[in-house]
């Protein structure tokens, strides 16, 4: 049984809804429309329609092929980072130990301690389980760029093509954003190990980082092609 305190609780709670709050600002309201991921979005759809123009697609092969590596990166990276947890909790006691020394770290109990490592392998597994489906995605859009029309055919079909391609592409690009966040999400959970308002002061700060890079980043006004 988890000895959760008022204020632990409260923190996951605060925190984990931070983040699915976020998640769904980005990708299901119409704020979205605004986004950093809007704007990309957009480009997928003209590079889908310039793919279908192109006798030549070996271009677009390539950079599929790129967002494929990407993910696999990822997904290898989480696979070897989940090792690194469960050695953890294999060693629990060394690793409780060692951290409760620390003389800023609040005291817990040893299995509330257990139960923060396993709360960090479910946001890594969460997030290996999103970058896998991510690269079956964009598998499954180099796939619809393999039968892509033929730049001679009825410009209807074309665009039937490039709206339904690039909407794959898109939704390989959210999986793969979702496990990003997973990522920033098991770093605020770091410090939950510190304190339970660490752990609520890292969601937000996480938080505030992403959101200025959806809607008020260089980088978004850029792709919107709006004035710095």
């Amino acid at each position: 049984m988890l000895n959760f305190s008022v204020v632990d609780l409260a923190a996951l709670v605060l925190s984990f809804g931070l983040w699915q709050t976020f998640g769904i600002i980005v990708d299901h309201t119409d704020l979205s429309k605004n986004s950093l991921t809007a704007a990309v979005n957009a480009e997928r759809l003209e590079w889908m329609r310039r793919l279908t123009n192109r006798d030549n697609r070996i271009v677009d092969s390539t950079l599929i092929a790129n967002l494929m590596h990407s993910v696999s990166f990822f997904a290898s990276a989480t696979v070897l980072i989940l090792g690194g947890v469960a050695a953890m909790a294999g060693t629990a006691d060394h690793a409780y130990n060692t951290i409760q020394g620390i003389p800023f770290v609040t005291p817990v109990s040893k299995d509330l301690f257990e139960g923060k490592l396993l709360l960090l392998g479910l946001v890594f597994i969460y997030s290996f389980l999103k970058f896998t489906w991510s690269l079956r995605q964009f598998n499954y859009c180099s796939i619809l760029a393999g039968s892509a029309p033929a730049a001679t055919d009825p410009e209807e079909e074309k665009e039937a093509f490039a709206v339904r391609a690039a909407r794959v592409n898109e939704l390989g690009a959210r999986s793969f954003n979702q496990g990003l966040r997973g990522y920033y999400f098991a770093l605020a959970t770091l410090a939950w190990f510190l304190h339970p308002l660490a752990f609520v002061a890292a969601t937000v700060a996480v938080v505030a980082i992403l959101w200025r890079r959806e809607f008020h980043s260089r980088t978004r006004r850029a792709l919107r092609r709006e004035a710095r």
